[in-house]
């Protein structure tokens, strides 16, 4: 999945950690993620935990798809910090499933609270 997913690699998003109903993901906050108030923007954090959760619901090799997502800031994120969203699984039912994400500063506090809700699609995610 990630030597197709162009947008992880251009963000400098790397995998640490990727199991069954979980992911955790890194990325190094550039000077040009910064916003006019000189923390990293939004949308590059909402980015990392939105990947973050598309490798936890697409863990199992079932293609999923996000079906909603939100994202709650709860401090700012600084250039050079690596941050890091961690994605577990909360709900699996049917064809869709709950996942929060937690986005963390190499300090260990906490920048932002996401969830998603995905959707199963026809398919694996790696074709056999």
């Amino acid at each position: 999945m990630y030597a197709r997913d162009a947008a992880a690699r251009t963000l400098g998003i790397t995998i640490e950690e990727v199991r069954p109903g979980y992911a955790r993901l890194s990325m190094v906050a550039a000077a040009a993620m910064l916003n006019g108030h000189d923390v990293v923007h939004g949308g590059f954090i909402f980015a990392l935990a939105d990947t973050a959760f598309a490798y936890a619901c697409n863990s199992r090799n079932e293609s999923h798809v996000a079906l909603n997502a939100a994202i709650s800031f709860a401090a700012p994120g600084r250039a050079g910090h690596r941050l890091t969203a961690t994605a577990q699984e909360r709900s699996r039912a049917g064809r869709t499933g709950i996942y929060d994400v937690e986005v963390q500063n190499e300090s260990g506090a906490t920048i932002a609270f996401f969830r998603g809700t995905s959707y199963r699609i026809e398919g694996p995610v790696i074709p056999a």
